[in-house]
This record gives structure tokens, sequence and C-alpha cells, in this order.
């Protein structure tokens, strides 16, 4: 039997062969576990508003990225049902940011989880907060058990 670091190894791998959206926008899995993901991505010119500065939905997608693998690691389909997103702090060309997203809670068919989002020097640019729904038995890999595990 997989253990849960090896169940959410595999839908991570699951999960980014189909990734396109972030795949597009250069963003790489750093971590994965039960309940928890790291993503990264750096900004890019092709990236920022007519101020400068890193557009704020992209900033909430590479949170949204994070969320999703967080909350699909357990190996049960698991889609937003909404999020929140404070944008703190501006990021610009050349920033690397990192989200890190962990499970709050997780009960039924519902979770919430927290992700934050800092740049490389460690400064806070967005705090965002995703409500995730389960599809109750639907796996995300066929071949692996589905949800929490002993």
């Amino acid at each position: 039997m997989p253990t849960p670091q090896q169940i959410a190894e595999a839908t991570r791998d699951a999960m980014w062969a189909n990734d396109r959206a972030s795949k597009a926008l250069g963003m790489q899995v750093l971590a994965i576990g039960p309940g928890t993901a790291t993503l990264a991505m750096t900004v890019r010119e092709d990236m920022l508003n007519g101020h400068d500065l890193c557009h704020g939905g992209l900033v909430a997608t590479l949170a949204d990225s994070a969320f999703a693998y967080a909350c699909n690691a357990q190996n049960e389909i698991t889609v937003a049902s909404g999020f929140d997103i404070n944008l703190l702090a501006a990021a610009r060309q050349g920033d690397v940011l990192t989200a890190r997203a962990h499970e709050v809670a997780r009960s039924g068919r519902t979770g919430v989880y927290d992700i934050e989002v800092q740049n490389q020097r460690g400064e806070r640019i967005a705090a965002f907060r995703g409500r995730a729904h389960a599809m109750k038995g639907k796996p995300l890999v066929a071949a692996l058990p589905v949800g929490k595990q002993p």
C-alpha cells in the first residue's frame, strides 16, 4: 500500500501532465505532501500590468495552482468552490514568487486551505484562502487509494 507521501507525489505527477495553465506561466512544483504544496513562478515582462507591476490576477493564479495541488494530494478529485485573496505588496519583473499551501481543515466534501505568496526576499506578497469541494470517491489516479490514509 502506498504511503500518503507517495499518493501525493502520484497526484502531483498526474495533475502536472495536463496542467497547461501553470506550465504556460512558467510555474514549478517545488514540493508536495498530504494537504500541502509549494509552487514557484518568476515574474516575466509579459506578466506586468500598466504600472509595471505583476498583474494581481497572476499572483492569484500562482496561489490557486498551489491550492489545487494541495487539495488534490489525497487522490480525490477536488475543485475550488471559492477563494479570497489579499494582495499585500507589489511584485515586479524578475521577482521569484513562491506560494506555500497547507490544509487548514478537511471534513466530508469540504476543505479550507491557506496559501501565502512570498518573493525571493521573504516579503509577503499575498494571503489567499481557498475553499474546496471534493468529488467523494472519485480518484485522480485510479490505481491508488482515495482519501485520507491511516
